[in-house]
């Protein structure tokens, strides 16, 4: 059977996007997000814990997510996890789980949510005004059978 590493994650930035660029010259940002739980125990207490998780943004999402996000914005991440170790000068052994994001959508703002990748476009643009010579469009009445399901 095949493997599958596919994480999808809601919460708020813990910091502000940082933003460096590798000797290739291609942009890579760190995240910090904070995943919210809130649950009753067994007394009928809520309880609320917090995840914070790493993330890596790549490429021109990676300067989107610098430009537009910052600390305590909302956003959903959706990536691979990946396993980083590593030895410190001591000798001690170090390891990390974090999250290597294929999109990253903004999700805060009146427009809901919206990717990160193409922020820069222009929006939508709206359907074409009606004339005052064209009347508006009719509606059919719906059926009553169809309206209650039956």
């Amino acid at each position: 059977m095949g493997t599958v590493n596919v994480v999808i994650l809601s919460g708020n930035l813990t910091r502000d996007p940082e933003l460096r660029k590798i000797p290739s010259g291609q942009a890579v940002v760190e995240l910090g997000l904070a995943v919210n739980e809130r649950y009753r125990n067994q007394a009928g207490e809520e309880v609320k814990k917090a995840c914070f998780v790493d993330v890596t943004v790549w490429g021109k999402q990676a300067e989107t997510c610098a430009q537009f996000l910052r600390k305590g914005a909302p956003a959903l991440v959706e990536g691979k996890l990946q396993f980083d170790q590593w030895e410190t000068p001591e000798g001690g052994k170090r390891s990390k789980l974090r999250v290597v994001a294929d999109r990253v959508r903004f999700l805060s703002g009146a427009g809901g949510a919206r990717d990160g990748e193409g922020m820069e476009d222009e929006p939508a643009a709206l359907p074409p005004a009606r004339s005052q010579s064209q009347p508006p469009p009719q509606r059919r009445p719906v059926p009553r059978d169809a309206r209650s399901g039956n």
